[in-house]
């Protein structure tokens, strides 16, 4: 769909429409957007009061009254229910996710600018309670680091970006009263990981919700990019819904794990292509070693974000859309079957972990002549 010569804006802005609809965000019937769209808006905007700006008032509390020191409830207890506790853990998670959101796409600029519409609720002059970013600036577990990483044998660094600042300190917190686009991306996963505990959050999750809320904050119509936060917020929920089994490690194994899933690349390449599987196979290169990233991540490692979108577009408007995702990791493997045939273990891991062929809709075009010769 995104391979008919339209511009990359026409293609953003198709996107922005698709996603919401194939995301199961909003319903075909355009006559009740308005209300579902304020009644989600507000619900986040609840989601904001309940788990970043309450907390935050009764730990700013704390200093003046200690209220929250009691003989029961102190920041030694090792209750579960402790909300003390309760506030240690979530600072562990949210300091790999800010970690992780300051070196999103560093290949671009855009995260590391400032919104043009920053949450006021957070950042209003008059409320001085503890923001996520006072945490994060506060918190004795800065030095920590608390990796979730769920690459196995792969790393989830990017060969196409540039490698990642190696502190924190590199990415300057903008001015009191402003917040840069990864701050926003930053909140979102953390009412993410509170509403899902059983899953919180894993290193990778920043790489799915970057295209997506990027999608939402450029769209030219202000209304969507006023409400990008919240509207990411649900589309980035109902998107892991499908895709969480891949994050989950207890789950590897299964028929809806990430393994069974890689396997899966393999099984089909044998079937479109069997020289170029028995290659593979004869040099012991695993799917672990490439399929890891390209899978659980959506490609988003792969390619550049217009390029990540053009894919997206394709992959949420199939009707099978993860078996059309395994399609694409093996029309990327037939597209570099000469090159692979050629090279030893060394050149051929190179080439999977720095995929050299950037034009998408060669690679969306060959999936779908693997797809009608089934």
């Amino acid at each position: 769909m995104s391979c008919l010569g339209l511009s990359w804006r026409v293609a953003r802005a198709l996107f922005l429409f698709l996603v919401q609809i194939l995301l199961n965000y909003l319903p075909l019937e355009r006559a009740s957007w308005t209300s579902i769209l304020a009644k989600q808006r507000e619900l986040y905007s609840q989601f904001l009061r309940e788990m970043i700006i309450q907390p935050g008032i009764a730990k700013a509390n704390m200093g003046v009254s200690r209220e929250d020191v009691t003989f029961e409830d102190h920041p030694l207890n090792p209750n579960p229910d402790s909300r003390w506790n309760t506030y240690f853990k979530d600072n562990e998670v949210l300091l790999q996710i800010d970690k992780d959101v300051r070196r999103l796409c560093p290949d671009i600029s855009f995260f590391q600018r400032a919104t043009e519409y920053p949450c006021l609720l957070i950042l209003d002059p008059q409320n001085e309670f503890e923001t996520l970013r006072k945490r994060v600036e506060q918190t004795t577990l800065k030095s920590q680091t608390v990796a979730r990483n769920r690459s196995g044998v792969t790393n989830m660094s990017s060969p196409h970006k540039n490698s990642a600042p190696s502190s924190l300190n590199e990415y300057e917190v903008l001015p009191s009263g402003c917040e840069a686009h990864w701050e926003v991306v930053e909140r979102i996963l953390f009412i993410y990981a509170k509403l899902n505990p059983g899953i919180a959050y894993v290193q990778g999750m920043n790489e799915i919700v970057g295209p997506l809320y990027y999608t939402f904050a450029t769209d030219p119509n202000s209304e969507w990019k006023e409400h990008a936060e919240a509207d990411t917020f649900f589309c980035f929920t109902n998107l892991m819904a499908e895709i969480r089994d891949n994050f989950i490690k207890s789950l590897d194994d299964s028929q809806c794990g990430i393994t069974y899933k890689m396997e899966k690349v393999y099984s089909t390449l044998k079937d479109k292509d069997m020289e170029l599987y028995l290659k593979l196979q004869e040099q012991n290169i695993k799917p672990q070693f490439f399929a890891f990233r390209w899978l659980t991540l959506l490609l988003s490692q792969e390619f550049l974000l217009p390029d990540v979108i053009r894919i997206w577009d394709s992959l949420f408007a199939d009707d099978n859309r993860f078996d059309f995702l395994l399609l694409v990791c093996c029309a990327m493997l037939i597209l570099i079957r000469e090159q692979l045939l050629e090279g030893d273990f060394t050149v051929n891991m190179r080439l999977l972990q720095d995929y050299p062929i950037t034009d998408v809709c060669q690679i969306l075009q060959k999936a779908k002549e693997l797809q009608d010769s089934k």
